[in-house]
C-alpha cells in the first residue's frame, strides 16, 4: 500500500475511535466516565486484532484485545454485542464493563468495534465494586461471562447492581459508541472498498510492528533485572510483595520474564495476565516508539512470560480490584526500569492510582487521583498528574459537589513533595473531602511505607498519605463516615533525577 493511503486510513481508524469516545463520554450517566472520562474505545479486524485505539486507558487497550479474543469462536450476527467483565476471560477488574459489537460490511463480517467503561458500581457487597480488602472476586460484584448484550439480559444484569437504572443508561452510551464505531469503519469500506480496507488494516499492523522493531533493533543486545515491591496490608500486617522482571533484547525482540515474582496474595493486588500484558506493554511503547500506530502490531515483537499462579498471572477466582489499578502501575514502573539499563529512562512517578471510593443513600462516587511524574533526563516532572496506566482526570469540584452529598475542602499542589535533583520530580496534590451524609469508603493506595526512587542521584519523592479527620490511614483502607467526617488524600510526588 503507498505511503499516503496508509496514513489515510490510519487517520480515518484514529478518527472513528476519537468519535467513539467522544460519543461514550457525552453520552453516559456516571460522573466517572462522563467527566473523568474512565473509559476507553477500539477498532479490531476480523481476526480479533487491535488494528485502532483512541488515546483513552493504557490498562484498558493493552488488555481489550483478550476480551474480544474471548467472543470470537461465537457465532456472530448483524446488531448483536457481547458483554462481558470476568477478569480471567479478557476484563480487568469487575468494574471495567466492555461490549464489543462485530461489524458487518455488505454481509459479510468486516471487523469489531469495543468499548470498556469503569461503571460506578458492580453489585456486589462493597458499594463500588473496589473494597480495599476483597479475598476473592466474588467479593467484588457480579461477574460477567462473555453473553450476548440482548436487552432483557442487560436489565437482568444491571437489576443485580445498584442503580440499575444508571447502569442501564451507562451501557446504552457504550452501544451508542459502538454503533459509531461500526458505522465509521462500514464508511471506510465504502469509500475504499472492503478488500482494500482489509488489507489497509493488515498493512497498519505490520507497519507498527516494522516501526517497534526498528526502535529495539537500536538498543543494546542483553539481558536487563529490575525488582520492585507493592504493599499489602490485606492480612491484617503490612508486609511486602516482591516483583521482578529479566527484560532481555535480542537484535529486534524483547522478552520480558516475570519469573520470581511472589506467588498470587490473599488480598486484591493479584493480576490477571491480560493486565500484566497490558502494563508491559504500555511501558516499551512509551519507550521505544511512541508514535508508531497504536494497535497490536507494535506488541507482535514483545513476549511477556510470567508463570501460571503467581502475582502477576493470578489464578482464578483470586480477587483483582487492585490488580488492575495498583499492581498494573507497578508493572510500568518495573518494565521502565529494567529497560533503563539500555537507554536513558525517567525517575519514578507516583505510581499508584490513589482509588477513592465514596458510597452512601442513592449514590456511588469513585475516582482516581493525580500527583507527581518523575523527573526525565533532560526535563522536570509535571506535577499534579495521571501518571502512567491511569490517564484519565479528577472529578471537578462543581461537578462532585452538585450531585453527591459532598464538600471539597481542599484541592492543592502538595507543595515539595516532588524529589529535588539536576532535574526536580512533579508535586503530588492534596484532596480532602468532608462527607454531608453517612456513608462508607474505601481507599486503595500504593507509595505510602516507599517512596517513588530517585535516579542517577536523584532524591526520592514524598509518598503519599490517607488521613481520616487527621488521623493516619494505612495505604488499603475501608469504614463509615459519619456527617462532618473528612477524608483527605496526599498523593505521593516524583522523584528527582541527577545531583544537583
Amino acid at each position: 500500500m503507498d505511503p499516503v493511503t496508509l496514513q489515510v486510513m490510519i487517520g480515518g481508524l484514529r478518527a472513528a475511535c476519537d468519535e467513539m469516545g467522544a460519543a461514550l463520554i457525552r453520552s453516559a450517566y456516571s460522573a466517572n466516565i462522563k467527566e473523568r472520562h474512565d473509559c476507553s474505545t477500539a477498532l479490531f479486524d476480523v481476526r480479533g486484532e487491535l488494528v485502532m485505539q483512541a488515546e483513552h486507558i493504557p490498562v484498558h487497550l493493552g488488555s481489550m484485545p483478550d476480551a474480544v479474543a474471548a467472543i470470537l469462536a461465537e457465532e456472530q450476527r448483524p446488531g448483536d454485542s457481547w458483554i462481558l467483565n470476568d477478569p480471567y476471560r479478557g476484563g480487568t477488574h469487575l468494574p471495567d464493563v466492555t461490549l464489543v459489537s462485530p461489524v458487518f460490511v455488505d454481509h459479510a463480517l468486516a471487523g469489531f468495534a469495543a468499548c470498556r467503561a469503569h461503571h460506578a458500581d458492580v453489585g456486589g457487597p462493597t458499594p463500588g465494586g473496589m473494597p480495599a480488602r476483597s479475598t476473592s472476586l466474588e467479593e467484588e460484584g457480579v461477574v460477567i461471562p462473555p453473553t450476548r448484550a440482548d436487552p432483557a439480559i442487560l436489565a437482568e444484569l444491571a437489576g443485580r447492581m445498584r442503580f440499575p437504572r444508571q447502569r442501564l443508561a451507562d451501557l446504552r452510551a457504550q452501544a451508542a459508541a459502538n454503533r459509531i464505531g461500526a458505522l465509521r469503519l462500514a464508511e471506510l469500506a465504502e469509500r475504499h472498498g472492503a478488500a482494500r480496507l482489509r488489507d489497509g488494516m493488515e498493512e497498519i499492523l505490520a507497519y507498527a510492528e516494522r516501526r517497534t522493531r526498528a526502535a529495539l533493533a537500536e538498543l543494546p543486545d542483553g539481558t536487563y533485572a529490575a525488582e520492585d515491591v507493592l504493599e499489602d496490608d490485606a492480612g491484617g500486617t503490612p508486609r511486602d510483595v516482591t516483583l521482578r522482571v529479566e527484560a532481555t533484547i535480542a537484535a529486534d525482540r524483547l522478552r520480558l520474564d516475570f519469573t520470581g515474582t511472589d506467588p498470587q496474595v490473599q488480598g486484591n493486588l493479584n493480576c490477571p495476565l491480560s493486565v500484566t500484558k497490558s502494563a508491559a506493554f504500555f511501558a516499551v511503547r512509551v519507550l521505544t516508539d511512541p508514535d508508531a500506530p497504536p494497535c497490536a502490531g507494535a506488541y507482535r515483537p514483545i513476549e511477556v512470560v510470567a508463570p501460571e499462579g503467581c502475582l502477576l498471572n493470578a489464578r482464578a477466582p483470586a480477587a483483582v480490584a487492585a490488580g488492575n489499578v495498583e499492581t498494573s502501575s507497578r508493572v510500568a514502573d518495573l518494565v521502565i526500569a529494567a529497560l533503563g539499563g539500555a537507554r536513558p529512562v525517567p525517575a519514578q512517578g507516583q505510581g499508584t492510582m490513589n482509588n477513592l471510593t465514596l458510597a452512601g443513600e442513592g449514590f456511588t462516587y469513585y475516582e482516581t487521583l493525580g500527583g507527581g511524574q518523575g523527573a526525565c533526563p533532560g526535563a522536570n516532572g509535571p506535577s499534579a498528574i495521571h501518571v502512567a496506566m491511569s490517564n484519565t482526570l479528577n472529578t471537578p469540584t462543581e461537578a462532585l459537589e452538585s450531585e453527591f452529598p459532598l464538600r471539597v475542602r481542599e484541592l492543592s499542589l502538595r507543595a515539595g513533595s516532588g524529589g529535588a535533583g539536576r532535574q526536580s520530580g512533579g508535586d503530588g496534590i492534596v484532596r480532602e473531602i468532608e462527607a454531608l451524609a453517612p456513608m462508607r469508603y474505601s481507599l486503595i493506595g500504593e507509595r505510602r511505607r516507599h517512596p517513588p526512587r530517585g535516579r542517577e542521584g536523584g532524591e526520592d519523592g514524598a509518598p503519599g498519605r490517607n488521613l481520616l479527620n487527621g488521623e493516619p490511614l494505612p495505604g488499603k483502607a475501608e469504614g463509615e463516615l459519619l456527617p462532618g467526617d473528612t477524608i483527605r488524600v496526599e498523593t505521593p510526588g516524583g522523584s528527582g533525577f541527577g545531583i544537583q
